[in-house]
């Protein structure tokens, strides 16, 4: 028995011993495989076949559930798949036993399924919520506490996973009064990366109500992502980066521009450049969020991520892109953010759940 299948049965045993728990899992350990084997241990257990429902954010994650079940020679004929977006439409009392996949996903809208099902609940997440008392963690904490935890530090020591490197590149707004503005009769006037954002940031800071605050917010990142300052630096470090790479860009357009060849739905020729950058045919290519999960890249050594979202779980899934080398090789990561912006907050709980030696921070600026 490997390091990985150790941990994996670790985690099992002490998972089949709740009728109720979560397992934080890092990356590439194989989380599937898990909830797959957990299944099979009550299966194999009962004269009848259970009734089982696998939950998770994305209908293309049940690919991963079919094809290691396939892989492993694991019958899944019983299971049956929802999105959380339609949990409440499943019937709790039909299913002897619920796999949350992605169980940090969990809202309290979910509750009214939740509360009625009386079967066994395993969770699985490879970054669970970091506060108890958010909504998230409190569902969490509810329905399938974390009773194990192997995070990717672990897996990086245990040479599961490769060894890396992540750089901080901090930026300052553009001064340069160079983004054109227009009111709705017309009018047409000039601000800055700058300006813009003080504008955005006292709209943040003098709404009346939790609403118009969160659409300020929003309103806020929408228009960060769209400076051109971060674009022309990413483009810049793009060049100057010899080793196979992927850009993480904020949009589709914006993927086009930063590089020659890009991943992303509106792109008829995205399949053909994955295929091409998967077999070293080329090694620059450009994403949105498609490749943030579910694919596996050979010979990935080096990321740059243009935003971080104030989420360390999108973050973490795309940092994960690159710990799939070899576990003598190391990969390096390249996040930008804007000095002395939210983007500062942002970028550092994207980074809190990796190890802070590894982490460098330097001025993109003078």
């Amino acid at each position: 028995m490997d390091k990985r299948e150790k941990i994996q049965q670790d985690a099992l045993d002490i998972a089949i011993k709740h009728k109720r728990c979560g397992l934080a899992i890092s990356m590439g350990v194989g989380k599937t495989l898990i909830g797959l084997k957990y299944f099979k241990h009550f299966q194999d257990k009962n004269m009848w076949k259970l009734r089982v429902l696998v939950v998770a954010p994305k209908l293309s994650i049940f690919e991963s559930w079919n094809n290691d079940a396939e892989k492993f020679n694991i019958k899944i004929d019983n299971i049956e798949f929802s999105t959380y977006v339609s949990l409440n439409k499943q019937d709790p009392l039909s299913y002897d036993i619920l796999i949350l996949d992605e169980c940090h996903s969990l809202k309290e809208s979910h509750e009214p399924f939740l509360s009625q099902f009386r079967g066994r609940i395993l969770g699985l997440t490879g970054t669970p919520p970091k506060w108890k008392d958010s909504e998230k963690g409190r569902l969490v904490d509810k329905y399938c506490r974390m009773v194990y935890s192997y995070i990717t530090d672990d897996a990086v020591d245990d040479k599961i996973l490769n060894n890396y490197n992540i750089i901080v590149h901090y930026l300052l707004l553009d001064k340069s009064k160079n983004i054109k503005m227009k009111t709705k009769t017309g009018r047409v006037w000039y601000t800055s990366e700058e300006l813009s954002y003080e504008y955005w940031s006292d709209r943040v800071d003098t709404a009346q109500s939790a609403k118009s605050k969160q659409i300020a917010s929003i309103l806020r990142m929408k228009q960060i992502q769209e400076y051109k300052s971060k674009e022309q630096y990413a483009k810049s470090l793009l060049n100057k980066i010899n080793d196979k790479c992927i850009l993480f860009a904020n949009t589709q357009d914006q993927a086009d521009r930063l590089c020659i060849h890009s991943y992303h739905s509106s792109n008829s020729n995205s399949e053909e450049n994955l295929e091409k950058f998967n077999a070293d045919k080329i090694l620059k290519l450009s994403c949105v969020a498609q490749l943030s999960e579910g694919v596996n890249i050979s010979n990935l050594k080096a990321g740059i991520i243009m935003h971080s979202y104030g989420n360390e779980r999108k973050s973490a899934q795309r940092i994960g892109r690159l710990l799939r080398l070899s576990p003598d090789e190391t990969a390096t990561i390249h996040i930008l953010c804007y000095r002395g912006t939210v983007d500062e907050r942002w970028v550092k709980d994207a980074i809190s759940v990796f190890d802070s030696s590894k982490i460098k921070y330097i001025k993109a600026y003078t």
